[in-house]
C-alpha cells in the first residue's frame, strides 16, 4: 500500500478518523439530513503566543470547492487570538463532515508553521530570513511546509519543488559536502564563483574545517569583490559564545575592507536566538524550529443546527462576527449582526469591520484561491502592528 495519501484520496474522505464514517452511517440509516454551523477556533496557543497567522485556508477552498455548503473565513495570513472564529462552514453534516480530520490537518500545521516564520521574521527585523527547514519534513510535504513558510514571512525557500511551486528562485549557498569533496573552503567556494550563475550571491560556508575568522579572510581575499557573504553553521558542540565568534570576523573582516561582506547565520536558529543574533547577523536560515513548528490546536465544533444556537458544554453557541479595526487594531467577537451594526472600536471609537466573510455558497467560490506573494505581504504589514515578546 503506498504511505502517501493523494490529493484524490482526501477528497474521497478516505482520511477521516473513523468515528466520522460511522457518524455519516448512522445519519445516512436514520435518513437525518439537518443543516449546521461548524466554527473552527484555537482557544489556546503554544508557549502562550499572543498571536497566530491563519493559514491552510487555500487547501480548504480546494477541498470544498464544489460541495453545497457556505463557508465564512478571515483572508488567509490574518493575524488572530484565542477563542476567535476564523473559519465557518454551514451546510449539510453528512455533505462535510467527513472531512473534518483532512480540514483541521491543513489548517493547525499551516498555521502553526506560518506562525513560527512570522514570530522570526518579527524577530529579525529587516535582515533576510530563507527557509531552510524541508530537510526535517517527509519530502511528499516540502512545498506545503515552504509555502506556510514563506506566506508567514520568510523571505525565499531552498527546495527546488518548493520554488517552483511559489514561482520564486530557490535560495541557498553551499553545503559542507562540497568543501569535503573539494578538500579546502577556498575552493570549494572559487569553484562556485567560477561554475555556478553570477545571478546567484557568493556566500561561502567557511566552518567546516578551521576556525571561522581565519577561513572567512581566505576566502574574502581569495574572492574579493565577488564575495557576498560567509555563513556560519558551526555546530553546537564546537559553537562556544556564538556573538563574540560573530564578532571577532566582523572585526577581522572590517579591518581589512571588507565591511560589505554580510554574515549569514545558520544552525538551530528561532526567533529567541535570532533577537540575541541581530547585532552582528546580517541573514539568516531558519530550519527545524518553523519547519517543525507546534501546531495550532483548531478544533471544529457545531455551533448551531437548523438555526438555533446550540454547541458542546464550554462552546459559546451560536453563529458569531469577527471584527477588526484597522487603525487601532483591536478585535471582538460577537453574536452574529450584520456589517452595517458594526461595534466601535475602543481605542479610536471608529466603526470596526467584519473580518470573517463569505468565501463559498453552494459549490461556487466568491473568493480567488490566496495568492502566496499577496498574503507575504498582508502578513509582513501586520505584524508593524503587533509586539513579539521574547521572554523566556
Amino acid at each position: 500500500m503506498e504511505s502517501i495519501v493523494t490529493r484524490d484520496a482526501i477528497q474521497q474522505g478516505k482520511v477521516t478518523d473513523v468515528y466520522f464514517e460511522r457518524t455519516r452511517q448512522i445519519l445516512e440509516s436514520r435518513n437525518i439530513h439537518k443543516t449546521v454551523t461548524a466554527e473552527f477556533v484555537a482557544k489556546s496557543f503554544p508557549d502562550n503566543y499572543e498571536w497566530a497567522v491563519f493559514a491552510g485556508l487555500d487547501e480548504v477552498m480546494e477541498l470544498l470547492r464544489e460541495l453545497p455548503v457556505e463557508m465564512e473565513a478571515v483572508p488567509e495570513g490574518t493575524l488572530f487570538h484565542p477563542n476567535e472564529p476564523v473559519l465557518t462552514i454551514t451546510g449539510d453534516y453528512l455533505d462535510f463532515g467527513v472531512y473534518e480530520t483532512a480540514i483541521l490537518g491543513y489548517l493547525c500545521q499551516a498555521s502553526g508553521i506560518a506562525t513560527k516564520a512570522a514570530r522570526v521574521r518579527k524577530a529579525a527585523g529587516d535582515r533576510p530570513v530563507v527557509s531552510f527547514g524541508a530537510r526535517r519534513m517527509h519530502p511528499a510535504i516540502a512545498p506545503v511546509v515552504e509555502r506556510n513558510a514563506y506566506i508567514g514571512g520568510c523571505d525565499g525557500v531552498a527546495t527546488v519543488a518548493a520554488a517552483e511551486y511559489l514561482g520564486q528562485e530557490p535560495v541557498g549557498t553551499i553545503p559542507h559536502a562540497l568543501v569535503l569533496l573539494m578538500g579546502d573552503t577556498v575552493e570549494a567556494t572559487k569553484a562556485f564563483d567560477e561554475i555556478i550563475d553570477t545571478s546567484v550571491n557568493r556566500i561561502s560556508l567557511i566552518d567546516t574545517y578551521s576556525d571561522e575568522k581565519f577561513e572567512s579572510l581566505r576566502v574574502a581575499d581569495a574572492l574579493g569583490d565577488s564575495l557576498f557573504g560567509i555563513r556560519l553553521d558551526t555546530p553546537g558542540s564546537r559553537r562556544g559564545n556564538m556573538i563574540q565568534i560573530m564578532e571577532e570576523v566582523r572585526w577581522e573582516l572590517d579591518i581589512r575592507g571588507f565591511k560589505d561582506v554580510k554574515l549569514f547565520l545558520s544552525g538551530g536558529l528561532d526567533e529567541y536566538s535570532v533577537h540575541r543574533y541581530n547585532s552582528y547577523a546580517d541573514a539568516y536560515g531558519v530550519g527545524t524550529s518553523v519547519s517543525a513548528a507546534p501546531v495550532i490546536d483548531f478544533s471544529m465544533d457545531i455551533v448551531d443546527i437548523e438555526g438555533e444556537p446550540v454547541a458542546k458544554r464550554g462552546k459559546p453557541s451560536g453563529r458569531k462576527s469577527l471584527w477588526r479595526c484597522d487603525d487601532g487594531f483591536e478585535y471582538r467577537t460577537t453574536p452574529r449582526i450584520p456589517a452595517a451594526e458594526a461595534p466601535p472600536c475602543s481605542t479610536c471609537d471608529k466603526q470596526m469591520k467584519l473580518l470573517l466573510e463569505t468565501v463559498q455558497t453552494d459549490g461556487e467560490l466568491l473568493r480567488e484561491i490566496p495568492v502566496h506573494d499577496e498574503v507575504h505581504q498582508y502578513v509582513r504589514n501586520q505584524l508593524e502592528r503587533v509586539e513579539l515578546a521574547l521572554e523566556k
